[in-house]
């Protein structure tokens, strides 16, 4: 039969039960209560922890307008808004859905008071007395409940304001669970908030101020904007689709060889340098996806890989443009529409190429600092079957080898195609993925004294056997790897390569 139509809303308890498995973390979850804090135009927001065991409990307080009685319902009713409605500009919200969402996902018991214009409400969501009802109603319980009174406290002198509280912790508190791991929880929730709202939290003009237990969290910049040591990051670039412009600013961070060892274990981000490789989406300055390639990469896509994680680029979209980008409701996946695709990958690729330089350069410059092409030691032979590394009889060392050496050449090259048909490629790939980095050459970390005996002796070559030009010989000698990093030495070679006195030294 057909025709008819049937009342079937689901029962409270079964249904918030199964929006607790969504897959939020304590930390993403705080971070979409906060949220709601900062559409609700709040400047300072204060993150409670505290530690009781099974009755622990987490609180979320800010200044902002704060909800009337009916407007605090509204914000408690699941599906109460749609997502297809208009948002303000500044609104972080999309589905309506996060507050209780993300709470559910941690705790048991909710409850939300708020006050606005000198009136206050405060209203409860409970788990365990929904699981207790026979009827499987909706049942938003008023106020807090009993022993809890005092949580509530700190709203009690302000005039404008929200405060949410977290009770009955089971996702959160679990067996064996300790107040050590509570600590490191809060260590992970500051690290994620730091990073999620960092362009809030930035500078004397910031919008925005986040308190753990009283403590200010300091943001955390992906891309180190202004460090002196920063390889290159592009202009911004903008580009629309379906009515919606987004802009993109792309990064190649310092290697590590350029940063102190506090700087680079705090630009690795809360989930390693790898892992934070990729693409940051931004919608409103909040961080909606930190790290990843959005499914980009010609052919088969991009993974995260070790020679690339120095790249990281900035996405900026409007929050009009959730559905095209298919934003989820815990703001964690993004996925670019179709008609962009080519452009991101495009300044993905440039990206990943200059990061790989600067990688495997280890951050040495990959131009020369005069003009010419860099005479390098090794050059590539790419066949069907596969790729060789040969070694370059044009480079000025081995040229001067050869060329002094002419009855021994044979011998010489000999040596070089065993050079070359022994280099321990397996064993380079394996130490650069066990020890996060390129081996060191181009003299890094080598004392100048032992650069300075290898150009001595090239530079003595070129001047005296090959008839070079002082100038001409410093010139070749600037522009041939690994040299092109030591101009101020090459310079201070000697007119007379006979003296014995190391430039650069008494």
């Amino acid at each position: 039969m057909t025709g008819g139509s049937r009342n079937a809303p689901p029962r409270a308890g079964a249904m918030l039960e199964a929006l607790r498995g969504l897959g939020y973390s304590t930390a993403a979850a705080l971070a979409d209560i906060i949220d709601n804090s900062v559409s609700a135009g709040a400047s300072e927001v204060h993150v409670g922890f505290a530690w009781a065991g099974d009755e622990s409990r987490v609180t979320v307080l800010d200044d902002g307008r704060g909800m009337s009685d009916a407007e605090l319902e509204s914000a408690m009713t699941l599906g109460d808004k749609s997502p297809l409605d208009e948002r303000h500009p500044g609104d972080l919200g999309r589905f309506g859905m996060g507050l209780k969402t993300a709470s559910f996902s941690q705790c048991r018991r909710l409850t939300v008071a708020s006050a606005k214009a000198g009136a206050r409400s405060c209203l409860r969501w409970d788990l365990d007395a929904l699981a207790r009802d026979p009827s499987g109603g909706w049942l938003l319980f008023e106020g807090p409940a009993p022993g809890s009174e005092a949580f509530l406290a700190t709203l009690s002198d302000k005039s404008s304001g929200t405060l949410v509280l977290w009770e009955a912790m089971d996702r959160v508190v679990t067996k064996a669970y300790t107040a050590d791991d509570f600590v490191d929880l809060i260590d992970r929730v500051e690290a994620h908030l730091a990073m999620v709202f960092h362009r809030l939290l930035e500078g004397p003009s910031a919008r925005l101020r986040i308190l753990i237990n009283g403590r200010p969290v300091a943001p955390w910049d992906p891309f180190m904007s202004g460090h002196p040591a920063k390889p290159w990051n592009s202009p911004i670039a903008r580009s629309s689709a379906d009515a919606v412009t987004v802009a993109v600013e792309c990064h190649v961070l310092p290697h590590k060889d350029k940063l102190s060892p506090e700087e680079f274990e705090r630009a690795a981000g809360p989930d390693g340098w790898n892992a934070q490789q990729g693409f940051y989406v931004y919608r409103n300055e909040r961080l909606l996806v930190a790290g990843g390639w959005l499914g980009l990469g010609p052919g088969r896509a991009w993974n995260r890989e070790e020679p690339y994680r120095l790249a990281r680029i900035r996405l900026d979209i409007p929050n009009t443009a959730d559905a095209a980008w298919k934003i989820d409701i815990r703001k964690s996946i993004a996925r670019p529409p179709v008609s962009l695709r080519p452009w991101l990958t495009k300044l993905a690729e440039h990206t990943r190429e200059q990061a790989r330089k600067v990688f495997a350069y280890r951050g040495s410059p990959t131009q020369p600092r005069v003009g010419g092409p860099i005479e390098q030691a090794w050059r590539v032979e790419r066949t069907n079957a596969g790729a060789r590394y040969r070694i370059d009889e044009k480079h000025p060392a081995v040229a001067a080898t050869l060329g002094a050496a002419a009855e021994h050449a044979p011998l010489i090259r000999a040596m070089l195609r065993v050079v070359e048909e022994t280099v321990p490629v397996q064993r380079i790939w394996l130490d650069t993925a066990e020890n996060k980095d390129t081996p060191r050459t181009g003299f890094a970390g080598e004392p100048t004294a032992a650069v300075v005996d290898v150009l001595k002796a090239l530079y003595a070559d070129m001047v005296g056997r090959r008839a070079m030009s002082d100038e001409r010989a410093k010139k070749a000698l600037s522009t041939t790897e690994p040299f092109q990093n030591y101009p101020d030495l090459i310079a201070a070679l000697p007119s007379e390569p006979g003296q014995n006195n190391h430039p650069g030294t008494p």
